[in-house]
C-alpha cells in the first residue's frame, strides 16, 4: 500500500512537469523563433515481486513491477516556425535548418552563442545586434565577425549577404551542428532564452535567409491544447487513486489495527 502511495505520487510530479513544459509553450507562442520543449517519460527500473514456497520454504518469483515514472529527457522541437513579413530592414528569417550566429561579452571573454531569432537592431556604435545587445556575427574567410552598418540603408539577398548604401556591410554567419541517428542535435545546448551554445558548428554555404521578415514559434495551440487535456487528466486519476489508498491505509491504523 506504501509502494503504491509513492508511485502515484511520482505521477503526480511527473504531471506538474509536463504541465508546466506545455504551459511555457503556450506563452511563448508569439515569441519569434521560439522553439517548443518536449518531455519525455520513463518508468522506474523494474523490481522483481518474489514470495516464499509454503511447502519448501524457498522464495519464488511471482512478477515484476515499476515503483512509477520520472522525466526521462527534455526535448527541443527545431521544426520551422512560419515566417511572417515585417517591412523591417533589420529584422531575418531562416527558412530551413542553421542558426545565426552572435556573440556576448561576458566576464571571460567574447563568447559565442545560437538562435533562430533574427530581430536585430543597430546600437549607438552602429554594429548589428540582437535584442539582448549580442553582436551578430558575419563569415569572414573560414572565421567570424561583427557587422557593421553605421546609419546607412540596409538591404540583403536570399543567402544573407549584408550591403549598406549599396556597400557589401558582410554575410551572415550561419551555422549548424551535427545530429544523431534519431535527429537530434549532438552538441547543442539551450543556454538561455531562445539562445544556444554548443560546439563543432559549421557554415552553412547556402542558407535561405529572408530579409524584412522574422520566424514565428512552432508551437500549435491545437496540440498544446490536447497534450494539456491529457496531463490534466492523468493528473486527476492520479489524485483519485492517492485519495482511495490515503482512505484504505486510514481503515487499515485506525480500524482494522484497532485493538479490541
Amino acid at each position: 500500500m506504501i509502494r503504491g502511495l509513492y508511485t502515484v505520487a511520482s505521477g503526480i510530479i511527473t504531471s506538474e512537469k509536463n504541465q508546466s513544459a506545455i504551459m511555457n509553450n503556450i506563452a511563448n507562442i508569439n515569441t519569434t523563433g521560439y522553439k517548443s520543449q518536449i518531455l519525455s517519460m520513463k518508468s522506474f527500473d523494474e523490481v522483481y515481486i518474489s514470495n516464499k514456497d509454503g511447502k519448501n520454504n524457498e522464495r519464488v518469483t511471482i512478477g515484476a513491477m515499476s515503483n512509477g515514472v520520472e522525466i526521462n529527457d527534455r526535448t527541443t522541437n527545431f521544426s520551422q516556425g512560419t515566417i511572417k513579413d515585417t517591412g523591417v530592414t533589420t529584422d531575418f528569417a531562416l527558412q530551413g535548418e542553421g542558426f545565426f550566429v552572435v556573440q556576448r561579452q561576458t566576464a571571460n571573454g567574447a563568447t559565442n552563442y545560437y538562435t533562430r531569432d533574427g530581430h536585430f537592431a543597430v546600437d549607438t556604435s552602429g554594429y548589428l545586434v540582437t535584442s539582448n545587445g549580442d553582436r551578430v556575427l558575419s563569415r569572414s574567410g573560414n572565421g567570424l565577425a561583427p557587422i557593421y552598418i553605421g546609419e546607412g540603408s540596409i538591404s540583403a539577398d536570399n543567402i544573407g549577404n549584408i550591403s549598406v548604401d549599396g556597400r557589401e556591410a558582410g554575410r551572415l554567419a550561419v551555422v549548424n551542428f551535427p545530429k544523431d541517428n534519431q535527429g537530434k542535435y549532438e552538441n547543442l545546448n539551450e543556454f538561455t532564452y531562445n539562445l544556444y551554445e554548443g560546439v563543432n558548428p559549421t557554415f552553412v554555404n547556402n542558407p535561405y535567409v529572408v530579409n524584412k521578415s522574422l520566424e514565428g514559434s512552432n508551437v500549435s495551440v491545437v496540440q498544446e491544447t490536447s497534450n494539456m487535456m491529457t496531463v490534466m487528466r492523468n493528473f486527476e486519476s492520479n489524485a483519485t487513486i492517492l485519495k482511495v489508498l490515503d482512505s484504505t491505509l486510514d481503515k487499515a491504523v485506525n480500524e482494522i489495527g484497532k485493538a479490541r
